[in-house]
Formats: C-alpha cells, structure tokens, sequence
C-alpha cells in the first residue's frame, strides 16, 4: 500500500451580472451567473432544452424552480432515487418559505410506495392516484420511471384512452426538470427521448431541464437532431469559476459577491490491490485512523461510500462498537437499508453506505472514505465533500475547521496519477478541481456508453408508443403526430421501425412457441426503463429494527453470494406484511413483491462472499452460436454447500429468462468491453463444464442483456453485424 496527498483547491461562483425582471428574492440573496442564465433561457421562446452543467453544490435546484417561485409556471421534478428526490423536497419547501412564495405553489412527492398507499387509503385506482394528486400540485416531485410508465399506459385499464393520464398532464406542467440524469444509461436516454417526442407532437412545446455537472453527449447530440432547440448553460467554459490560491484572494471574490460552492480538501490517495475486501480490510486495519479523526477535530461529521452493500452491512457493526466508548454515532445508508435507517443515517457522526448517498443527497460532513470503480465515480462521490461550511446541532452552528478526503483506488490508477516519467500529479501538489478531473477521466478505468443502443433498441419503444397513439379512442385527433413521430424516431435513432415491428413479431411468435403463452419477454424489456425484475426476491430482514422496514427486496445473485437466508413461502410472507401493518398501524407497500422470484428471511450478512454459477442443462455452445439475445428455460443455479438452492432453483428453471449468453469467461469480457462495475454479467456453463474452475460462457440478462448485444459484434469471427432478429 502507497499513499499521496495533495490539495485541491476551493472554488467560487460568480455572481449574476444582472437580475433578471420579474424576480423577487429574498432580503441579502443573489443569484449565481449559471442561474440567471438559466431563467432567461427557460424563459425564451427560441429554446426548448437547457442544460445546466453548473458543479456539484453551486444551487442548480433553485435554478430549476426559480420559475415556479414566482407563480408563474408549473413544474414536474424527475430524480432517478426516491432519496433525493425526498431531499429535494425539504429543500424546496425551504425555498418556497424563504422566497414568501405569493402563490404558496404545493408540492407532491411520487414515489411507487407512496403512490400505492394513497391509492388503498382513497379507494382509487393508480390512475386515478397519479391524476389527483399531479393536479392538486404546482410541484411535482418523482422519479423518471413513474414518468416513463404513465406515458405508456401501464397504469390504465385496456379500455381507457392511452393519453388519459398523459394528456392533462403534459399540458398543466409547463416545466420537466431531469436531475442528476447522468447516473442513466443508454435505454433510460433513449426513454426519455422517445417521451419528449411524444409530448412535443401531442401537445404545444414545453420546457426540458436538465441538471448535470457531466451531461452526456448521445443525449445532447440525439436532441438536437432530433429538432430540439437546446441552449447549454457551463459556467466552467465562460468563466464563471474562481480558484484562489491565497486567503486573501478569497476574501477579495466573497467581497464581490462571488459565492463559495466548495472548500479545500486534503485528498489522500490509498493504493490497493483491486481485489475483493481490499477496502473492508484497510479501514478496519485505520479505523483508529479515522477515530483520531473525529478526535483531533470535535463535532465533525464524516461518511463511507463503498461499491458493496454486504460490505458496509459487515463494516457498521465493527464501527458502532468502536464509536461506542467515545459517544460517537454510526449510520447506515444502502439499498438494503430500511426508510427509517436512510433518513436517521445522515444525522449520524458517521455515514457508511453506497450509492443511495453520493447521488445528489445534500449532506454535511468534512471527512469522506470513498472506492470508486470509474472517472465518474470517482467524481462524483468526491463532489459530495467540501458543499457546506458548518452543520445545525442543538440550535447552534457548528464550523467545520477541515476538509479531509481519503480515495480508496486501484493501485494502477495510483501509478498513472503519481508516478513514471511525467506523472500529471506530484505528491503535495495543489490543484484546482478543472485540472484534477480531467487527470482523473483521462487515466482512470473508461466504461462503455453503449452508443449503438438507440439503433438497435431504441426503436421498440418508439413502435410501442406510436401504437398507444393509434388506440381507437385516439387514433383520428393524432393522426399526424404518429407519422410525424415515427419519422422523427427513425432519424435519431438511426433505425428503420418497420424492421423493429418485424423483430418483435418474431419475438413474439418465438415466445409462444417455447412456452405456449401470449406475450413478448424481449420487447416487454426494451419496452421497460431499467429493465424486468426476473431475479428478484423477497426479503424478510431479521436483521432490521424496525419492523415496518423488515419488507424488502434483493437479486439473487447477491443473496447467494453475500447472505444467510431461510427459505419461506409467499404466503408467509405477505401473512406476516399484512399482520405487521395491522399491529403497527402503517401501511407497508407490498406491490413490489408481485413479481418476486422467491421468499426468504435473511439472517446475516456473510464475512466471505460464496462462489456459485448458473448451470444451463444442454449445449450452451449452439445458444451463444446464435449472437442474439433470446429467452431460455431450464437455467439454474450451481452452489452444492447451499441447503436450500435446490428449493429456489425448482421456480428458476420453470421461468423464461430473457438473456444474452458469451462463450467467453466474465472476468475477459468485463475488461475487453469496458462494462460498468455493477453491470449484471455472471459466469454459466453447461453439463460438459461444471466441473471447471472458472466457467468457460457469460450470460446477462433483461436489460443487461440488450445492452450487450450492442456490443457482442466485437466478439465475432467475422466482425459483421448483422441484427439477428
């Protein structure tokens, strides 16, 4: 293990130049450059998308609502976690009563949860739900499924108009703000793409916002093509950022108003080998490290961000006792962890958790622990360091009195970074934030965008939507919006939708051949925004306080790895949530689990993770042969020391399982196509392998796997390709 430092300096904004008409703030407050910019952009006829690139902490919140703090528009919040977008609702109530709002604009938060108990405590249906409480509201605030599903008609009967709940909707709301979106893939693009087509054609033009720090170019270049007039707001390129060297330079930028959005930090780089606990073993072998910390700087606040959640299950309990004896309080924040824990865990001394915090989450500390497993990670979960200057405790402002950063890295990024003939970091250097990103995307592990997604994919949603328009009940008032529609999502796409409607016939038609059953699996995933749910499982979390927070869900995947399970039947298991919700007098959502794989109690966490694979019983080499992604039957999972695989391997094998399967090892294929750290790829072999060490085929599966079938080309002999439908 090797360690470097260096310092990265504090950045400030530049104040509006100008106050643009018609606004009212509050006494003492200005706007950031980006801001105004912001408004009179929203504000111009000539421009449908802006894209505010500001940098993490620099208000591009109250950027996107400065319209509606005004009474003069409507607006619809779309964050990819229930967790921000709940952190963006106190922060824009706190707004709406600083800014003495004169129109006092309601806000309503969606979530899927949430939208299911509103629906069983009225009597109404989800239809009904979601166009209640859209129209009781100035602001909206969910997530971009929620979004995704409503214009597709998901939450309607067969009988209803597709544009009954669309139709109102994307007429009241004048503004759709899209934050964070660069935590999206390709088929969460290519949603949105498809849905602002349709709500341009269906309706007058309305206003996109997006909110990214690092937004990505397929979106940018696909909307502009696609006819959308796009203005992108960066403060970086025009200058609006400051770096000071000196105190004095500081002080000099606060007095004209410039803003500071981040504070120095003292980044130190942890080298380690990139093997599994790496990061478990070198902060237990420095917790007294990180204790000294909390020592040496009292009423600090600090936070672990790690890639596992069995990791940061396995790390807390270790902290709290450590913690313990100095008055100390550890919080747990995963996707494992119950509502109650999430939202007491960023009050705590310190946070460990993954990454329900480093997107967007506004919380306050000085000292941060972090792995990443890319540029933009690594970015990103830096940027959550160094936003605020104090914190509130017992009525009183607490002062941070340092910033420190430890970057748990791989030691080749380590040895690109500081080391060899001109290495672009020196140890001790100072840095302003600019230079150190780039060093950091340019030497840092690149992952695949998946551009050839859209034309391959893309178009079956565009097909699915134009259908929607096509319904009986709508086909004559959008007559020319399907035409012009389907021809707009042929050029950006790059497609030909008259192929795809021949693909998904023979998808279809494959379907009922092996299972004797109406549906389409491969086009319901193209058709879903991030993907179907077939490895999914309910969990009874024994482990959980709380008993309203014991109901959760978790792949299977990770449980046969990472968790002690007992195997329990759905019956039980929706006897136990209905009777819990009885006693405790709170209704728990249980829509979630309808289509769970299986039903367990989890009880612990395992200290190692447990080898496995998928087994398929017949030829595995014909299936990969095929170079297209297909729906097996029969697969199964292979881990002998497990008591109860058998039981759950009785339903998996029975289930089609939309795939794409590699005759290449996992570990080959994750490095030579540059997959994303949590990329859903695990390692399959047949009858004539299972005896193998490492499992000679790869298989991925729902959206997984189309995304790998953009990719899979690259693996061909020949190096065509041809889109086998």
């Amino acid at each position: 293990m090797s360690e470097f430092n260096i310092q990265l300096k504090p950045v400030y904004s530049c104040p509006a130049d100008e106050i643009p008409s018609c606004v009212n703030l509050p006494d003492g407050w200005t706007l950031a450059w980006h801001q105004s910019e912001t408004l009179k952009a929203l504000r111009n006829r000539e421009i449908d998308v802006v894209i505010n690139t500001a940098m993490t902490g620099d208000g591009k919140s109250l950027a996107a609502y400065l319209e509606v703090l005004q009474g003069k528009a409507y607006a619809m919040g779309l964050y990819p976690t229930n967790e921000l977008a709940r952190d963006q609702e106190t922060q824009t109530k706190g707004y709406i009563k600083t800014f003495k709002a004169r129109n006092e604009p309601r806000v309503t938060r969606l979530s899927g949860a949430d939208l299911e108990i509103y629906a069983e405590n009225e009597g109404l249906k989800k239809s009904t739900a979601i166009s209640t409480r859209t129209h009781q509201s100035e602001i909206v605030l969910t997530n971009p499924d929620i979004f995704h599903y409503l214009h597709r008609g998901v939450y309607l009967t067969a009988d209803d108009s597709p544009d009954k709940l669309w139709g109102r909707i994307d007429k009241d709301f004048d503004l759709f703000i899209l934050d964070e979106f660069h935590v999206f893939a390709a088929p969460q693009i290519a949603s949105v793409i498809n849905t602002m087509l349709l709500i341009r054609f269906t309706n007058r033009r309305k206003k996109f916002l997006f909110l990214s720090a690092t937004p990505d170019e397929n979106l940018i270049s696909k909307l502009q093509k696609a006819g959308f007039r796009c203005k992108v707001i960066n403060p970086l390129d025009e200058n609006k950022y400051r770096f000071p060297d000196t105190l004095e330079e500081s002080l000099e930028l606060t007095n004209k108003k410039w803003r500071q959005v981040s504070r120095p930090i003292s980044l130190n780089f942890i080298s380690l080998e990139p093997t599994f606990k790496a990061s478990e073993t070198w902060l237990k072998e420095n917790s007294n490290l990180i204790l000294e910390y909390f020592q040496n700087h009292p009423d600090s606040k600090g936070a672990i961000i790690l890639n596992s959640i069995a990791a940061v299950k396995r790390l807390v309990p270790f902290f709290e006792e450590l913690f313990q004896e100095h008055h100390l309080t550890v919080g747990e924040n995963t996707g494992l962890s119950g509502r109650t824990q999430k939202e007491l865990s960023l009050s705590a001394d310190l946070v460990l958790g993954t990454s329900t915090i480093d997107v967007g989450v506004d919380f306050k500390i000085n000292l941060l622990i972090f792995e990443s497993a890319d540029a933009g990670n690594f970015i990103q979960r830096l940027g959550r360091l160094g936003r605020h200057g104090s914190y509130e405790k017992d009525g009183k402002d607490i002062k941070f009195d340092n910033f420190t950063a430890y970057a748990l890295i791989p030691n080749f990024l380590v040895e690109r970074l500081f080391q060899g003939d001109s290495p672009p970091l020196q140890g001790n250097g100072i840095y302003n934030r600019p230079f150190f990103h780039s060093q950091i995307i340019d030497r840092y592990r690149q992952i695949n965008n998946f551009r050839g997604y859209y034309r391959r994919w893309a178009g079956v949603q565009s097909i699915q939507l134009s259908k929607k328009l096509q319904h009986k009940t709508i086909k004559e008032q959008y007559a020319e919006s399907v035409k012009v529609f389907s021809q707009t999502c042929e050029s950006v796409f790059d497609t030909q939708l008259n192929r795809v409607a021949g693909c998904m016939k023979g998808w279809r038609e494959t379907w009922y051949e092996l299972s004797g059953n109406k549906g389409n699996p491969i086009a319901e995933d193209a058709g879903s925004f991030r993907g179907s749910s077939s490895l999914l499982c309910g969990i009874y979390d024994l482990t959980e306080a709380k008993e309203a927070d014991r109901f959760k869900i978790y792949d299977l995947p990770g449980i046969v790895a990472n968790l002690d399970i007992e195997m329990w039947t759905e019956a039980g298991f929706i006897r136990t949530l209905k009777e819990t919700a009885s006693r405790i007098k709170q209704p728990i959502p249980k829509g979630r689990f309808n289509y769970c794989l299986g039903f367990m109690k989890l009880r612990s966490y395992r200290e190692e993770r447990l080898n496995w694979k998928f087994i398929y019983p017949e030829d595995l080499q014909s299936i990969a042969d095929a170079w297209k992604v297909q729906v097996l039957k029969g697969i199964e999972i292979w881990q002998p020391d497990n008591p109860w695989i058998g039981e759950i391997n009785k339903k998996l094998k029975k289930k089609g399982l939309v795939c794409y399967v590699l005759r290449n090892p996992v570990t080959e294929i994750r490095m030579r196509l540059r997959l994303p750290m949590h990329f859903q790829i695990y390692p399959i072999c047949n009858k004539y392998s299972i005896n193998d060490a490492n499992a000679p085929y790869c298989i991925a599966f729902s959206q997984s796997a189309l995304l790998l079938d953009t990719l899979a080309y690259r693996f061909k002999s020949k190096g065509d390709e041809t889109w086998i439908c």
